[in-house]
């Protein structure tokens, strides 16, 4: 059995933001995809097991939730439109139907959302992280994302 495998500083890191964020929505580093990003549900690491990256960095703040109500809010808008103006149904009986869905939908959507924040944050060099890049010649030309 081999103990916890080196991070390679260029062939671990991700290839395009697009990569990094889906290691956030994941739940894993965005940095090295190798260990959880979450201690806790909502809680990031302060380090990452394998790569040693500092999460304590990181200042999502509040950003998450407001990308989880603009996109709930959207999805759900034609669904209230519909219940009311199609099935005419109380605005009372609409609220009792959705309301219990929109927060569900929310619960769900807030850890992914802050996983893919963080790692925005991250690969952008935002705050206290430093913007880190695999050299050129190892990241095809059509997945660069500068």
């Amino acid at each position: 059995m081999s103990g916890p495998q080196p991070f390679n500083a260029q062939s671990d890191l991700p290839e395009s933001m697009t990569a990094a964020a889906m290691r956030g929505i994941r739940g894993r580093c965005p940095r090295c995809d190798k260990a959880s990003l979450f201690r806790k549900w909502l809680k990031p690491v302060d380090r990452c097991a394998a790569c040693d990256q500092d999460w304590s960095l990181q200042q999502a703040d509040d950003f998450p939730a407001y990308i989880g109500i603009f996109v709930v809010g959207h999805l759900l808008a034609p669904v209230v439109i519909t219940m009311i103006g199609t099935f005419a149904m109380s605005a009372w009986l609409t609220l009792a139907i959705l309301l219990p869905i929109a927060i569900a939908m929310l619960i769900a959507m807030l850890q992914p959302t802050k996983g893919a924040v963080i790692a925005f944050l991250w690969w952008r060099g935002i705050g206290a992280f430093s913007q880190e890049r695999r050299a050129a010649r190892e990241v095809e030309p059509e997945k660069r994302d500068l």
